[in-house]
């Protein structure tokens, strides 16, 4: 645990919690396995270490995109989401302020007797007492021969599915698929727990492929650009041409005067 300062500087006690990234390894219908569910796989696992069986169960399931890494703990959640297998989802999912339920198993203490393990009080301890501080007493009525189901007495204490609930989720951290929930949670550290919301949906946030930005020129500047350039090369063109039509019109000043001869000897004729 360790705890987290809010905008009003009051301290909250908080667990940080591991949760991603997960990855949908079966969905279950319920005409073909006869319930509405999802498996999702969290943690990673080297695939050489799984048996055949598994090893087919999760042959295109890969994690932190390598292919000898696969999801290590599977575990079954009732869903009508509409989740594929292959879909992988994290910490994104969750709101914070919003309530959730944590499902974990307890630290295992062993053995123990009835004090630590139902809060007895003991026997006094004043006279006549020896060796009796915490002893359970008598079980009760000896007429049936037997111990009545449920009676309180030592035994294992611990390493059992606790549920804990309406617990607070204070902060997310998206960059390390981690969330931040108030209070304590069932179980040592290191250890695995179910976190649960009401009600919700989980969505998938697919990343498109990114797409290089080119800078184009708008189309009326190229136009106009084009236009100039042909405005260019036409003007080329003329200066080009010009020199060829001079020497044309030299050419027909110079014939002009050949044929002013011919008429005045029309007229000597007549």
């Amino acid at each position: 645990m360790t705890q987290v300062f809010k905008e009003d500087g009051v301290v909250v006690p908080v667990t940080r919690v591991q949760a991603g990234p997960c990855v949908v390894t079966q969905v279950k219908t319920k005409e073909k396995e006869g319930v509405d569910a999802v498996q999702v796989g969290f943690g990673t696992q080297k695939t050489f270490r799984l048996t055949n069986p598994l090893k087919g169960h999760l042959k295109d399931i890969k994690m932190e995109d390598n292919a000898n890494l696969t999801a290590r703990h599977l575990h079954d959640f009732r869903s009508d989401n509409e989740l594929k297998r292959g879909d992988v989802f994290g910490v994104d999912i969750f709101e914070v302020g919003e309530k959730v339920e944590v499902t974990g198993t307890s630290k295992g203490k062993g053995f123990q007797g009835v004090v630590k393990r139902h809060g007895f009080h003991g026997s006094p301890a004043s006279h006549g007492h020896k060796d009796q501080l915490r002893m359970p007493g008598s079980i009760g009525a000896t007429d049936a021969a037997r111990v009545f189901k449920g009676t309180r007495m030592g035994g294992h204490t611990g390493d059992e599915q606790v549920t804990v609930k309406n617990l607070e989720v204070v902060e997310i951290d998206e960059k390390n698929n981690e969330i931040l929930i108030k209070g304590a949670l069932p179980g040592a550290r290191n250890g695995l727990v179910y976190i649960c919301t009401g009600e919700g949906k989980i969505e998938i946030k697919v990343e498109e492929p990114k797409v290089e930005e080119k800078v184009e020129t708008p189309v009326e500047e190229v136009v106009e650009e084009s236009q100039a350039k042909e405005v260019e090369v036409k003007k080329e063109k003329k200066v080009e041409e010009k020199p060829d039509e001079e020497p044309k019109a030299e050419e027909k000043k110079e014939e002009a005067p050949v044929e002013e001869p011919k008429e005045e000897i029309k007229e000597e004729t007549k």
